[in-house]
């Protein structure tokens, strides 16, 4: 990464995506343990301590950084479980932690002074305010801003912060404030912010039955579409239904954000971070989106287009859709 660049920070949900993410060319990348303080807690991902600290030593030896999401609220009586992660993540090495709940803040800012902390999505610190309290109150140093910002709000919050800012630029989004979602825990008893899982795979079923593909979770439909069709990860939120005689998509349509056309915008408002979503993918989407996005900020730093980036990722958004998202809020 060379001076004045956009840092590229992208998902490892496994070690074989941190490896791969590394290779085609991230900065930086994220993980989380294989608990409930993470909010990617599916079956199957994730790093135990020892593969955390293998994994770290592995990355910094290839000039890589290694972030540890902390990132969902602690549960009242169960604190110790999010101190215990903390722990971990400073005896692996990690760069920096990556924190919601103010409590988790606190014990971390006062039991390891030296620890980089940044601010999770999931708090949705979107003023100056609100940030310059974290970063006085905690120490924070960075704050991964919510995806309810245009450009322009983020460059005004720019200049009235000391921190580093961070924006998502590819991958999935939620119609819910950063995360903080309780459809999921309603039908499935686990919700993202509490238990780190939003629709677990446990409660996702598909009925493939005479071309029609009809997708539940925990029992309850959410979609029928043709078996061929693009279809996302059925959750609640993105579940069609009826209502007055018509059916629709009543919160959000399956859509992928793709935010790399607004790379230099970002770059001007003062964003220091890029960030992909997908903890929960394969190393071969890892890999791929993040050759592109590394291919597009090499290209910015060298003073040409990204043009050519843009349409490399298309077949990877979910429900074949994308969206520049609130960075474009072409609704004012």
């Amino acid at each position: 990464m060379t001076m004045g660049s956009v840092e590229l920070v992208c998902p490892a949900g496994s070690p074989a995506m941190l490896r791969a993410a590394v290779e085609a060319g991230a900065d930086s990348v994220y993980c989380g343990l294989r608990d409930e303080t993470n909010a990617r807690n599916f079956p199957g991902l994730n790093f135990s301590p020892a593969e955390l600290k293998e994994a770290t030593d592995w990355a910094h030896g290839r000039g890589a950084k290694v972030m540890v999401t902390i990132n969902t609220f602690a549960r009242a009586g169960a604190v110790d479980t999010w101190k215990t992660s903390v722990d971990a993540a400073v005896r692996a090495g990690a760069d920096a932690i990556i924190v919601a709940d103010l409590a988790v803040l606190a014990y971390a800012h006062k039991t390891h002074p030296g620890l980089r902390l940044h601010l999770s999505v999931q708090a949705a610190a979107g003023s100056a305010d609100s940030v310059n309290y974290y970063a006085q109150e905690y120490g924070v140093r960075r704050v991964v801003l919510p995806r309810v910002l245009s450009a322009p709000e983020i460059a005004a919050l720019n200049r009235d912060v000391s921190v580093e800012t961070e924006a998502f630029v590819f991958g999935g989004l939620c119609v819910m404030a950063e995360g903080r979602c309780a459809l999921s825990s309603y039908v499935t008893g686990r919700s993202p912010n509490l238990s780190g899982v939003c629709s677990p795979p446990e409660a996702v079923t598909f009925e493939d039955r005479g071309g029609t593909l009809t997708s539940r979770l925990a029992g309850f439909t959410l979609d029928r579409f043709e078996s061929a069709s693009a279809a996302g990860y059925p959750t609640l939120c993105k579940g069609r239904f009826e209502a007055r005689g018509a059916d629709s998509y009543l919160f959000e349509e399956p859509t992928s954000l793709n935010a790399m056309g607004l790379l230099a915008e970002l770059r001007e408002a003062g964003v220091r971070a890029v960030k992909i979503e997908g903890r929960q993918r394969g190393k071969a989407y890892v890999a791929r989106v993040t050759a592109a996005f590394r291919g597009a900020l090499d290209a910015l730093d060298r003073g040409q287009s990204t043009e050519s980036y843009q349409s490399l990722l298309s077949s990877l958004a979910e429900g074949g859709r994308e969206t520049p998202g609130a960075y474009r809020k072409t609704w004012r």
